[in-house]
């Protein structure tokens, strides 16, 4: 199962719907059998990793980016992971 991207449009942020649609793929993928949920985020996305660890994600590892841009530019990829019982 690949959900591809997930964001709320800027004037709707701070309202919880980031959290209840996180909470709402985590019991998604729980549903279907999944034992587990891995992520990836761009290292300026702090919102974002503040609220996957919010969720209960762990940091998974770290990476940069695999090509010439990333390298320049040191674009790093963290990746996150939350275990499903």
């Amino acid at each position: 199962l690949v959900l591809k991207r997930m964001s709320v449009r800027k004037d709707y942020r701070g309202l919880g719907i980031a959290a209840a649609l996180g909470r709402t793929a985590l019991a998604f993928a729980r549903q279907q059998g999944c034992r587990a949920v891995v992520l990836n985020t761009l290292m300026l996305q702090h919102r974002a990793q503040a609220l996957y660890e919010r969720l209960g994600f762990c940091r998974h590892r770290r990476y940069v980016l695999p090509t010439l841009y990333g390298r320049l530019a040191n674009c790093t990829i963290t990746v996150y992971r939350y275990e499903l019982p």
